[in-house]
């Protein structure tokens, strides 16, 4: 399932890499996350259906259902410097997404492109879901190696796969809360 899973996400368009540049398509499907599997659990109840939590000490996103149950997927999430906790919610949401790094990424990495058109190397991956502040999102990734891992400029990278579950989940005007 994995193999399949990755296979897929490379074939469709890969997964949203590092703020710092690109990973190669071949090398996305050598770099296979140890976790990739979406599950429902058991969630606390106090949140409203249709509610993304992030729990960053965990690397899980929680897609709330009600009734006590989410869907949990794994994520890769900001570097210890880059990490945000707070409420905001989601603005707009995109598909097949096109990336410009910000003028901070490139001062960082003078060697990243201006433009990313959407395709296999393009490090938002297959959707993008935009949070209240224009420089964060919830995407897929070219990168599936750095799921699980606390590696972003602050985004919230999925597997492609598990991106596009969500993004049919998720309306604008959903609330996101990131915790610890």
């Amino acid at each position: 399932m994995k193999t399949s899973i990755l296979a897929a996400a490379v074939i469709a368009g890969a997964m949203f890499g590092m703020a710092a540049g690109f990973v190669e398509p071949a090398q996305a499907a050598r770099d296979e996350p140890e976790k990739v599997a979406r599950d429902v659990v058991e969630f606390d109840g106090t949140f409203e259906p249709g509610t993304v939590v992030i729990k960053t000490s965990e690397r899980r996103l929680y897609y709330v259902l009600g009734s006590g149950k989410a869907i949990r997927y794994p994520v890769a999430v900001g570097s210890p410097q880059n990490q945000w906790f707070g409420e905001t919610h989601v603005v707009r949401k995109r598909e097949n997404p096109s990336w410009t790094p910000t003028p901070d990424q490139r001062s960082k990495k003078p060697s990243l492109p201006a433009y990313v058109a959407p395709g296999p190397k393009n490090p938002l991956g297959v959707r993008a879901i935009y949070l209240g502040w224009s420089a964060y999102r919830i995407h897929g990734t070219n990168a599936p190696g750095s799921i699980g891992r606390a590696v972003s400029g602050g985004c919230f990278r999925m597997l492609n796969a598990d991106v596009v579950d969500l993004f049919e989940r998720v309306h604008v005007g959903a609330p996101v809360r990131v915790m610890r």
